[in-house]
């Protein structure tokens, strides 16, 4: 925990010192998240153990934009990895496998229309694997042996191989900013289609601080941009979120196997169909860079002895190709 402290305090002090008074504008955006229970120092290893994800967005030229409604339009091509555990990533007996290893691994696009009036609809396409094909064995154990944790066992009782194309339709609304202009609520929503994951979701993002809006911040990924004829209220962001939401799950396969086999593997579970999230984080932007930590609390998602878990996400933006 303290490590990561330190690696994003370093990130934003980085990023305070080498920009400018005035924000540059850019067109295009890389990141890298990173997602893991040890964030946290709990000392724990278990359920939603460990994600990696990359992401390259673009902004569109919005003089072509034959919209008035529209403010911007950002393309996004991803790809990640999801690694979930039982208890521990150490199990010896079949009987402690109180939720399935299963790993997910994918690669996707989306598009995020944001409009004028601080409302975006995002919608995204990922195809996938799970199962040995989704490499969450191998993952783990180079994780592990590079930083010197325990030794891995259990994965042979995993979900088995099955290919997946799911389907995301996002939607955020704004419903109030204060009139100091620096606290906001907006309404957060998600449908899931696909035979990996399936559901649906809506709760609050919540931001109080130095915010823009919602069609150039941090927390909509769209601070980049291309010939934009709106400007940031503010040259950086500096703010705290909360995110709570509730969850319909109508199908995971991570926890219940693939949809289409018949032999999901040696130890599947049901899953609870309705979860509770809090999502709590900070984030810094300015210039060039962003920095976004947060912490994850879940409620059981497991007809299992399961409990509910918890965990930190770590994200670092960089953009260029300079309007």
């Amino acid at each position: 925990m303290k490590k990561t402290i330190l690696l994003l305090s370093a990130t934003l002090c980085f990023s305070y010192f080498t920009t400018k008074a005035q924000s540059d504008s850019y067109k295009s955006e890389f990141s890298f998240r990173s997602e893991n229970d040890s964030y946290l120092a709990y000392g724990q290893d278990r359920y939603y153990t460990n994600g990696l994800f990359l992401n390259f967005r673009s902004a569109m030229d919005q003089s072509e934009f034959k919209n008035e409604k529209l403010n911007k339009v950002i393309w996004e091509i991803e790809a990640g990895q999801k690694m979930y555990n039982p208890q521990t990533g150490n199990i010896n007996n079949i009987a402690f496998v109180d939720r399935p290893f299963a790993a997910y691994l994918y690669a996707g696009g989306n598009v995020n229309l944001l409009y004028n009036s601080e409302s975006s609809l995002k919608i995204s396409l990922q195809a996938g694997t799970i199962g040995p094909a989704a490499k969450g064995k191998e993952a783990q154990e180079l994780l592990h042996n590079t930083v010197g944790f325990y030794e891995i066992n259990g994965w042979q009782w995993q979900v088995n191989n099955e290919a997946g194309i799911n389907s995301t339709l996002e939607y955020n609304n704004l419903l109030k900013r204060f009139p100091s202009g620096n606290t906001d609520f907006t309404l957060s929503s998600y449908i899931n289609g696909g035979n990996t994951f399936a559901g649906a979701g809506a709760g609050f993002l919540f931001r109080s601080g130095t915010i823009n809006q919602l069609f150039n911040s941090a927390s909509t990924q769209s601070t980049i941009s291309n010939k934009s004829v709106s400007k940031p209220e503010n040259d950086r962001e500096f703010f705290f979120y909360a995110k709570p939401m509730f969850h319909f799950i109508a199908y995971d396969a991570t926890i219940e196997g693939g949809m289409f086999r018949a032999d999901k593997g040696p130890v599947v579970y049901d899953v609870k169909p309705f979860v509770f999230s809090q999502q709590a984080g900070i984030i810094y932007s300015r210039n060039r860079w962003t920095g976004d930590f947060s912490i994850i609390f879940k409620s059981r998602e497991v007809k299992s002895i399961a409990k509910p878990h918890q965990y930190g996400s770590l994200t670092v933006y960089y953009r260029f190709n300079k309007n």
